[in-house]
């Protein structure tokens, strides 16, 4: 094997389970918790811009109808024929199982030939690393056909009866507080089900556009930030992460271990300064990357909410992209975690507005202890 040193994206598929849920119709999927309607919903719809979202949960009887394993599954057909994947690389924030890893589940559920499996653990950014892995096997000859995938099934841990046990544990709060704790009610209006695919090999496909990766940049605050988003763990009054483990199995369902949770307030505070702010500064520094460089720009935002504080840090930085340059389907396929970035690019280049040379900046953050990752990407035609 040998590579040319470049890498293209040659493929793109999302898949998204069932009809399309819009906001009056997610207590109906999701289920109420205690029997009572959130009194969160309205203000975190209102905010958040999202109108329509998708559940791989039946409507009629609660129950699931795809794995995270199967959505996933579902993306890479997508892309047409995969018997000569050899390096499939999978990210996703909440895989089916905690063993074995996610990826080796898509293998099993796909059936193609052997071939080389790898899973990234994270949240958001675990979708990027996952592309970065596939993307570091062309480059290096070691794979010639990869295919990256991120992919959420979050609904699975919404759903009101995994609060119930919480809520009577805490029936006493429930009085004066009728709905749980926001930094858990909060994530029910703001997470949804996807999945998407990216083929990679060293030569654009022979007709039509292809993506031309130019760089992938990830860049941890872990070192100065205290944990954000979690779940399988809560968090300690001295800002410290006590493990799932460390509790004992009758707590899991009291205390909604593993449920996911986010720091409402650090995540107002910190994550566009430190998701979005310091990796830009980055990329201006060793790529060189001006505003001028960049045709489209494709935020991975968990709400509109953060439309605003994004471009005013891009400004504060050196880095305004104008509003009109601005692509996201955030309102009509909801926050969709590892996939969204997937998803987004499959919509953007199917929509047509692409042409050959147009140059993409992609922008994934996460908050689970503040990632921000940004891919750069030219559209280039068969000729490359």
């Amino acid at each position: 094997m040998h590579s040319s040193g470049k890498v293209y994206i040659t493929g793109t598929s999302a898949f998204m389970p069932n009809a399309p849920v819009d906001n009056d119709g997610i207590e109906n999927v999701l289920g109420m918790i205690a029997g009572k309607p959130s009194r969160a919903r309205r203000i975190v719809l209102r905010n958040n811009g999202i109108r329509w979202r998708h559940y791989a949960i039946d409507p009629a009887t609660g129950e699931a109808t795809h794995t995270n394993a199967r959505l996933t599954a579902e993306a890479i057909r997508g892309l047409g024929d995969i018997g000569d994947i050899d390096c499939l690389s999978t990210g996703t924030s909440m895989p089916d199982q905690l063993m074995p890893n996610h990826g080796v589940m898509v293998h099993g559920e796909l059936g193609n030939p052997p071939c080389e499996v790898v899973s990234s653990a994270g949240i958001c950014v675990s979708g990027v690393s996952a592309l970065k892995y596939a993307y570091m096997a062309v480059r290096c000859g070691l794979a010639v056909n990869a295919v990256a995938t991120g992919s959420e099934q979050a609904s699975a841990v919404l759903t009101a009866r995994n609060f119930e046990a919480e809520s009577e544990h805490r029936v006493a709060e429930l009085e004066t507080h009728p709905e749980i704790a926001f930094e858990k009610d909060f994530l029910r209006w703001m997470l949804s089900d996807g999945a998407g695919a990216f083929r990679l090999q060293a030569q654009p496909r022979a007709e039509g556009l292809s993506l031309r990766i130019e760089w992938i940049e990830i860049l941890s605050q872990a070192n100065h930030m205290d944990v954000c988003m979690y779940a399988g763990g809560e968090k300690q009054d001295d800002g410290s992460l006590k493990g799932w483990k460390t509790y004992p199995a009758e707590d899991w369902a009291r205390r909604s271990v593993f449920a996911v949770k986010q720091d409402v307030r650090l995540l107002n505070d910190s994550v566009v300064a430190q998701t979005v702010g310091k990796p830009l500064q980055k990329a201006m520094a060793s790529h060189g990357l001006t505003p001028a460089e960049v045709d489209w720009f494709l935020p991975h935002m968990s709400s509109e909410y953060f439309r605003q504080p994004i471009a005013a840090c891009m400004a504060e930085v050196g880095f305004p992209v104008p509003q009109e340059k601005w692509f996201t389907n955030l309102s009509t396929k909801g926050n969709t975690g590892s996939a969204a970035i997937y998803i987004m690019v499959d919509e953007l280049l199917a929509s047509g507005r692409l042409t050959a040379s147009d140059r993409l900046l992609c922008f994934v953050p996460e908050s689970g202890r503040f990632t921000g990752s940004l891919i750069y990407l030219t559209a280039v035609d068969h000729a490359g």
